[in-house]
């Protein structure tokens, strides 16, 4: 007999503080596919300056598991909570996971966090360059032409900038 093949989503987990880098290792010690998004910052001493990762999203990770996989999750030693919305566990479209990790990929561009309310904008998909293939929001921050990827969950926003000759409008489909 074949065994039944469980979905797997993405979702969002709220870790203790700090505790980001540590989730990450346990949960891929335990083979639970998982996605830290970090970004380079270049820090400052008093007598030395060193670029370091730091997370991009405090105090959250993100994690791909089915049901068999759910409470390993929470009950590991770092987690706190899923994000939920009515008591249950957000999933986070993989489209978005695999945007963040283009924008993230990209060491020549800067990467922001913006957790302002920003109005919904004009649904864009870039068509050339290293971005090509994301859908975002196309908005005005700082008087510059972004791209946003929108997490409505973790009430955040993940910006970038954006040329606007290398995007095209997408047309929404209402079913």
């Amino acid at each position: 007999m074949q065994a039944l093949k469980r979905p797997y989503f993405w979702h969002a987990i709220y870790t203790r503080s700090r505790a980001e880098k540590r989730l990450y290792q346990e949960l891929c010690s335990k083979n639970i596919e998982c996605y830290l998004p970090l970004k380079k910052e270049l820090r400052q001493w008093s007598d030395r300056s060193k670029w370091v990762e730091e997370p991009l999203l405090r105090s959250y990770l993100f994690v791909k598991v089915s049901e068999r996989e759910y409470y390993d999750v929470i009950n590991s030693n770092f987690a706190v909570r899923y994000v939920t919305f009515g008591g249950k566990a957000v999933s986070i479209p993989e489209k978005q996971i695999e945007a963040l990790r283009l924008f993230l990929d990209d060491e020549n561009r800067k990467v922001d966090l913006c957790t302002d309310y920003l109005e919904t904008g004009e649904v864009v998909e870039v068509i050339s360059g290293p971005l090509k293939g994301i859908q975002g929001e196309i908005t005005q921050i700082k008087g510059k032409s972004r791209i946003v990827i929108r997490f409505d969950s973790l009430g955040t926003c993940v910006y970038t900038d954006i040329s606007l000759d290398s995007i095209k409008q997408v047309q929404i489909v209402m079913h």
